[in-house]
């Protein structure tokens, strides 16, 4: 896990030279999302670890199914560092992906391109949906709904408030 500017770089100086065309690392732990920014002046792209990331946010173990509640994805406290992350992109002018499970569920995915996310990767299975909810959305819609996820105060007040916004064709499909 890269979790300073000091390890970015030396991961970057390490594989470059070895022909590698582009160089990113995943954003897995908060220090790394706070730093987006300051990491991507060294590096090409970043991909969020929505699991690792939910799991360090919020300390508690994926293991602890006690804990389960918190690793919500909805949680604003991981949307609030997603956000940061995709700031950080953003004033770099570099690419954020999202990886795990958070891709596929298209009523996120609407927050996350909304927060500034460019790239989703997810089961094949899931992509249809979360394709016809991109399609149903302008970013400006997705952008709404990242905001009230982001500003919710629980996961369960976030994903709620996305419900509220979301076209009518889409819930058929949900």
């Amino acid at each position: 896990m890269v979790a300073t500017l000091d390890e970015a770089k030396w991961f970057a100086e390490k594989v470059r030279p070895l022909g590698l065309p582009k160089v990113g690392i995943m954003v897995e732990i908060p220090s790394a999302a706070i730093m987006a920014d300051k990491l991507l002046s060294v590096i090409d792209f970043v991909s969020i670890g929505t699991n690792d990331l939910s799991q360090y946010t919020l300390a508690a173990d994926r293991m602890q199914g006690a804990l389960a509640p918190l690793l919500s994805p909805w949680q604003p406290a991981l949307l609030a560092m997603v956000k940061s992350t995709c700031l950080g992109g953003r004033a770099t002018g570099k690419p954020v992906g999202v990886c795990g499970e958070a891709g596929g569920d298209p009523l996120l995915a609407l927050v996350l391109v909304g927060l500034g996310v460019s790239s989703l990767s997810m089961a094949p299975s899931k992509v249809a949906t979360v394709r016809a909810a991109l399609r149903l959305h302008d970013y400006s819609t997705c952008q709404q709904m990242a905001a009230f996820a982001v500003d919710a105060p629980t996961a369960g007040d976030a994903k709620v408030a996305v419900e509220t916004l979301v076209a009518p064709a889409l819930r058929d499909l949900l």
